[in-house]
């Protein structure tokens, strides 16, 4: 997998993203160390911010399977996504992952998005697109914490916090400085010098699949 470090520019906040998996159907891991709240950063909600590029995409049907299951919450903007779309087609897509607090640190924040690669174009030489995900806005809501002005800067996000609260919060955003800007993510991709042959291939394999059929339907098939 590739890891995406970030150093925050006020005393050591973290933000580490990782793709897990390999292939089209990958996981995004994000993790955030806060270290400007003090000892415990218990009562703020943590969310990540990030803008998938048209080569990536969530799946919302997965989605909502996820979240009615109390696995995951997250906002997709816009919320209406072709998953049939490649990539040349698509658009990006904006989305507010909520974070859950890691039992193992009481500054840690963690949270995984089931992300799914897009078709691309036939290439002429690599066997693999690059598809660049930026690194994400860190946005923070402590409820009983008092946060630090030259580390936090008020966000302009309309978005309850992750929890009971439905109503909208004030969202203040991380500042950090990025060790690695961008998480890069490898798509496989057919190769133009083959269309001839997968052309062949598929059209044999569907007179094949269409001719058992209709043997299938003729021979055990009631006609009246």
């Amino acid at each position: 997998c590739v890891i995406l470090d970030v150093q925050a520019a006020c005393q050591d906040a973290t933000v580490t993203q990782e793709l897990l998996k390999e292939g089209f159907h990958r996981d995004l891991l994000v993790k955030v160390e806060l270290g400007v709240v003090g000892e415990d950063a218990g009562g703020c909600a943590v969310a990540a911010r990030t803008r998938l590029p048209p080569g990536i995409y969530v799946d919302p049907y997965e989605l909502a399977s996820l979240q009615q299951h109390n696995l995951t919450k997250v906002v997709l903007i816009p919320d209406v996504i072709d998953v049939e779309a490649p990539e040349y087609l698509a658009t990006d897509l904006l989305v507010l992952l909520y974070m859950e607090p890691d039992p193992r640190c009481s500054r840690c924040f963690r949270a995984a998005l089931p992300v799914h690669g897009r078709y691309h174009r036939p290439a002429e030489e690599s066997e693999e697109a690059l598809v660049v995900l930026k690194s994400p806005e860190v946005l923070v809501c402590c409820c009983h914490n008092r946060l630090s002005a030259e580390c936090w800067k008020p966000a302009e996000v309309e978005a309850p916090c992750s929890g009971k609260n439905v109503s909208p919060c004030q969202w203040y955003s991380v500042t950090y400085k990025p060790v690695y800007k961008e998480l890069i993510l490898q798509v496989p991709v057919g190769l133009r010098q083959h269309s001839s042959l997968v052309c062949v291939v598929t059209l044999l394999a569907t007179v094949l699949c269409s001719s058992l059929i209709l043997a299938a339907v003729c021979k055990y098939g009631h006609f009246s």
